[in-house]
């Protein structure tokens, strides 16, 4: 990972962040000393499971798979991460990177504390824990809805819904910069497979497909399909 260059870029980051829109300007300066701001290129693999340390990172922007390999050799995506996103080896907060490789799969800036930092704007700040938990309790939601997915649907539901969470998240129609490969390990599948349901999506009139876009021409049609 690179540092973002400038202290003034860094401190809008900070202050754009929704954890720690309750703080005053002078405590953002106190927060800028001891927390890094990051730039992550698209296909890095910033955290590995060997590494120790208890970081938590924010996702300011982009998007990051987190991901596990299979004693087989598979990559499974196990949480599709955007801005906002709290995630990292924090026990304190119940999120563990055990087994789990964290990737850019867009550019991203990220913000990276320490659990002594976070402990003690924790103790200082509550508004900031309640923050903490409102987050954490949304990525505990999706996950929770992503597993019913993954064990009660089959590949054309979970797809379709996939596609239907990512256009919402970009506040389009469209789905932009997945490849099949990125799709397919996101609901747990082979690529073959996803290009095989996304064609047939395409025959039934509900998608069209582009390089790296996918555009939704029947939001109705395809929650039929999520939700069959």
């Amino acid at each position: 990972m690179t540092t973002a260059s400038g202290p003034k870029t860094k401190l809008g980051y900070l202050s754009d962040l929704e954890l720690f829109q309750d703080l005053s300007p002078k405590e953002i300066e106190e927060l800028d000393r001891i927390t890094t701001i990051s730039s992550v290129k698209k296909g890095k693999v910033f955290y590995r499971p060997e590494e120790t340390g208890e970081v938590l990172f924010l996702l300011k922007k982009g998007r990051v798979h987190l991901y596990r390999i299979s004693p087989e050799g598979k990559k499974l995506v196990i949480a599709s991460l955007g801005p906002g996103t709290m995630f990292g080896e924090m026990p304190l907060l119940g999120q563990q990177m055990h087994n789990t490789f964290a990737e850019a799969v867009e550019d991203c800036q990220i913000c990276v504390m320490s659990r002594k930092d976070l402990e003690r704007l924790i103790l200082s700040k509550p508004q900031i824990a309640l923050r903490v938990l409102d987050i954490t309790g949304r990525r505990l939601r999706e996950a929770e809805e992503r597993l019913e997915t993954m064990a009660f649907k089959g590949i054309p539901a979970r797809l379709a819904s996939l596609l239907l969470r990512l256009a919402n998240e970009s506040g389009s129609n469209e789905v932009v910069g997945f490849t099949h490969q990125d799709l397919a390990e996101t609901v747990g599948t082979y690529r073959e497979t996803a290009t095989q349901v996304l064609n047939d999506l395409k025959a039934q009139g509900l998608i069209e497909i582009g390089r790296k876009r996918i555009t939704i021409l029947n939001p109705e049609g395809l929650m039929a399909v999520a939700q069959s």
